[in-house]
């Protein structure tokens, strides 16, 4: 065999990332694709086989973060397990404790925690929404993120990166004044981790990515199709069209994960086609859905980006 070449390492081999928000939709897809590239992606989310979160039981979903695991260890990561729940400061420390004398530190941190469905009004103006559930949406979908990159930044080691996962790249309004603020919120914490870690040396880079029009379990069962069929849900919605699967943003952060540039994206805000038309890879059935251009040229909407700000 002398003079063979050996196959080159997967690009993430011997990284280790912790997905928050593991169990479905962006969170399962992206914890999928960093595994792909060899990472050990270590699954954390509420619902496990011993018994679902109170949102899996409300909205009668059954994934669980020890599928998601499995699923991780078969594209050709390691996936680990470990149950989380982030709206409680203390179980997000224990993690951190966890995570460190395990592992000794990670080498990408995905903040994918939401969980508002539930919480959200739309349709009602400022004045008119339930307050109680306004703050149980800001709590899960931001200060979920703020909790976790407290206990999980400092575990970051040199080179390592910090993506938090929103919807839009840009300031236009969300048509929900709750929603708007969380999501937004997230994009300007991304930029906040930015500055907070310019300076100390370890040369983390840290970003909000979203997705596009995205075909997760939620939106499929909304439309009452499968992964299979799920064109039939354009007749309903003829945006549906260029709707993407939860891998597409998951291979553009694996690929940014795996960038040694990927510097040069600090503090911005991305998106799963942007990463994709950087790095040049399609979905898993093969297209290159965009919603950027869809959202400009067929919705004839325009988008303002935080550098416009």
């Amino acid at each position: 065999m002398t003079g063979d070449l050996l196959p080159a390492a997967p690009a993430l081999a011997g990284k280790v990332a912790v997905v928050a928000g593991a169990t479905r939709g962006a969170g399962r897809g992206i914890a999928t694709e960093l595994g792909a590239l060899g990472a050990t992606v270590v699954c954390t989310g509420r619902s496990t086989r011993a018994g679902p979160s109170d949102l899996g039981r409300e909205r009668n979903r059954p994934e669980t973060i020890e599928e998601t695991a499995e699923i991780v260890t078969a594209a050709g990561g390691r996936g680990v397990p470990l149950r989380c729940d982030y709206l409680d400061e203390a179980d997000v420390g224990r993690l951190a404790e966890r995570l460190g004398a395990e592992f000794g530190g990670l080498d990408v941190l995905v903040n994918d925690v939401w969980g508002g469905e539930r919480h959200s009004e739309w349709g009602k103006k400022a004045w008119e929404l339930d307050l109680g559930k306004a703050r149980a949406l800001i709590e899960g979908g931001l200060w979920t993120h703020l909790v976790t990159g407290r206990y999980l930044l400092p575990l970051l080691r040199p080179g390592g990166l910090i993506v938090e996962v929103t919807d839009g790249d840009g300031w236009a309004y969300r048509g929900n004044l709750i929603y708007d603020l969380a999501k937004t919120g997230v994009m300007r914490l991304a930029q906040g981790w930015a500055h907070e870690l310019e300076g100390d040396g370890r040369g983390i880079t840290s970003v909000s990515v979203t997705p596009g029009f995205l075909r997760s379990e939620e939106m499929l069962a909304h439309f009452g199709v499968q992964e299979a069929s799920w064109r039939d849900a354009t007749a309903r919605d003829p945006n549906f069209a260029e709707s993407e699967t939860p891998r597409l943003v998951g291979r553009g952060i694996a690929a940014l994960a795996a960038d040694p540039q990927k510097r040069r994206f600090d503090g911005r805000a991305l998106a799963s086609w942007t990463l994709m038309d950087e790095y040049g890879f399609s979905d898993v059935d093969g297209r290159k859905p965009h919603w950027g251009r869809w959202f400009r040229e067929v919705l004839g909407r325009q988008v303002i980006t935080p550098d416009q700000v």
